[in-house]
């Protein structure tokens, strides 16, 4: 059994970080690890209070990981500060973490905010370069190519810039455009590929980032090709969220037990 790892936070409402995290890679087929970098008290409404863990404890979860759970995919998520971005950048490029599917968490879908200003520098400049494949959405591309992202053209030049920056690829996700139909656009050195998704009206979209990110890492850690990955999990994210559970009396979380389509 491949085995993949989730660096990110812990979600007390269960629908993202975390906990989305490992029950998408146990729906991928993946043994999944986790190193927490931060505590969350969070429900569908929105975030109550964060918590970072200390510095050292995080460095200590990934040695403890690299010497004898040695993950095949790797992804991040939440990272709260720029100390803990740093030593999440050191400890992947000290332990050869392969497969690193980083997904910039900014904002919460509830608008609250998940990192610091002064760590979204560090973001760019530590973990892009390290990155197989980022997963922005329209507001985190923006926020990381400096530039404004607003239609499929912008999306393919934030993409473009990300890939200059150091990343193998990165796919930015279009669901903050208008209209009936959703793009997605997986940008690599050789051009790009959208795919395209029917939108659903819900609120249930609490977690779709991570769970997207969590697949895409499950995909590479099972030797999937980087479209296979992405592909399968966008196909699993968007069922996720057609089958949701609507739990919840804001943004509710998606429907994990759905099962992913093989490639």
């Amino acid at each position: 059994m491949k085995i993949a790892l989730t660096i990110a936070g812990s979600d007390s409402g269960g629908g993202a970080g975390i906990q989305a995290d490992l029950k998408t890679f146990h729906q991928f087929g993946v043994f999944g690890t986790s190193v927490i970098v931060a505590i969350t008290a969070q429900n569908t409404r929105g975030v109550r209070a964060v918590h970072a863990v200390p510095v050292d404890t995080v460095r200590a979860q990934m040695a403890a990981l690299a010497e004898d759970l040695p993950p095949e995919g790797t992804k991040t998520g939440m990272l709260a500060t720029r100390e803990l971005v740093e030593a999440v950048a050191d400890g992947i490029k000290q332990h050869a973490f392969p497969n690193y599917v980083l997904d910039p968490v900014m904002v919460a879908t509830s608008g609250d905010r998940l990192l610091d200003q002064d760590a979204e520098r560090a973001i760019v400049t530590c973990l892009v370069p390290l990155a197989a494949v980022v997963t922005p959405n329209l507001d985190e591309a923006g926020i990381l190519t400096e530039r404004q992202v607003k239609t499929p053209e912008d999306m393919e030049e934030a993409g473009k810039a990300l890939v200059q920056m150091g990343a193998r690829a990165a796919l930015v996700k279009g669901g903050h455009l208008d209209g009936a139909e959703l793009v997605d656009l997986l940008i690599t050195a050789a051009g790009a590929k959208p795919f395209r998704h029917a939108r659903i009206d819900t609120t249930s979209t609490h977690g779709t980032g991570c769970t997207l990110s969590a697949g895409i890492a499950a995909g590479l850690a099972r030797g999937f090709s980087l479209e296979q990955a992405a592909s399968a999990a966008l196909d699993y994210v968007h069922r996720a969220i057609q089958w949701a559970p609507r739990l919840g009396s804001g943004h509710g979380p998606l429907n994990h037990f759905v099962e992913p389509q093989e490639p």
